[in-house]
């Protein structure tokens, strides 16, 4: 049955009935895509999963939580429990205070950590292959803070799922509550929202890197929450002006992904053309081909859950040549 949120477009009107569509559905029957949704102008336009079971399953949304933790964030500056982007971090952490400690790291901002800018030494896409060594570590937050500096905090993005994990142990400390459960009562409970499973470290606080589970289907209200600025079923439940923020492009460091923002990734759609609000998509992105994508001009968004460990850039791929191509 049918969640009333999804009606079912028909077929004769959806705007991706071509062969480059069909195309589409062709390839990714044959990868380790496990299930993709397509709604656009409020409709599901395409339903795909491997198999029924995948429908209903939690999937590991890997880097997704990320944006995710972006969004409590910006809930948590509306409501004035977070004072401002330009707060240093050392006001949750008097451990940065220390003297045996770099004075430089003093200036790291919570702006920095979202567009993973802090300057730490932290090779996630280099020699620890999307593996962040935290994981291995006895206290998460400590050994971010302790990574020693590279470059002056706010100067180059380099992608690092400690500063998400430092934003989550924020919010606990912001909020009063676990950021699981400030999400639970601030962002699912408005979407509707009512399985899901986050993991956390060995000091209870959830993994703001990749710890979220959630349906395919609840995925996707992320992005309609995200196409409607912020608003669901005509309650704001982020303010507009945090939904545009996150989502401009900052900095760019990865060609073949795109440009980061607060915690969202972005890209034009016509490479050849400027930056315009009618040429651009951003999206969440998850290791091993999790994603949440939206085009605003179209009115669309894609997810995708995968299992593509050695290709987690092959859904976007697909994205880019079918979908966005097929309008």
């Amino acid at each position: 049955m049918h969640s009333p949120l999804f009606p079912i477009a028909d077929p004769a009107k959806t705007r991706l009935d071509t062969e480059r569509f069909k195309e589409f559905d062709r390839k990714i029957r044959n990868e380790k895509i496990v299930s993709c949704l397509i709604i656009q102008d409020g409709y599901l336009a395409y339903e795909y999963h491997k198999n029924k079971k995948q429908a209903q399953k939690l999937q590991k949304i890997n880097s997704c939580t990320k944006s995710f933790i972006s969004v409590l964030i910006g809930i948590a500056l509306d409501q004035g429990l977070i004072a401002g982007l330009d707060t240093p971090i050392s006001s949750y952490f008097p451990y940065l205070e220390q003297k045996s400690v770099d004075p430089v790291k003093l200036s790291i901002t919570l702006f920095h950590l979202l567009t993973m800018t802090p300057g730490f030494d932290w090779p996630e896409f280099g020699e620890w292959q999307s593996f962040p060594r935290m994981l291995y570590s006895p206290d998460w937050v400590r050994f971010v803070l302790d990574r020693p500096l590279l470059d002056q905090p706010g100067e180059k993005m380099n992608y690092n799922s400690g500063c998400s994990h430092l934003l989550s142990a924020i919010l606990q400390k912001a909020t009063g509550m676990s950021t699981y459960d400030f999400a639970k009562k601030h962002l699912f409970q408005p979407l509707n929202i009512k399985d899901s499973y986050w993991y956390s470290d060995g000091q209870g606080i959830h993994n703001g890197g990749d710890g979220l589970r959630l349906t395919s289907r609840d995925m996707a209200k992320l992005g309609i929450l995200y196409l409607q600025g912020g608003q669901w079923q005509e309650v704001q439940i982020v303010s507009a002006a945090w939904v545009q923020e996150s989502i401009q492009p900052k900095f760019r460091t990865y060609e073949r992904i795109g440009s980061y923002g607060l915690h969202w990734w972005s890209e034009r759609i016509d490479s050849r053309k400027d930056w315009t609000e009618d040429n651009f998509y951003y999206f969440a992105l998850g290791f091993g081909g999790q994603y949440i994508l939206i085009v605003p001009s179209q009115k669309m968004i894609v997810v995708f859950s995968s299992e593509l460990y050695d290709h987690s850039l092959r859904p976007l791929a697909l994205f880019r040549k079918y979908i966005l191509a097929a309008e």
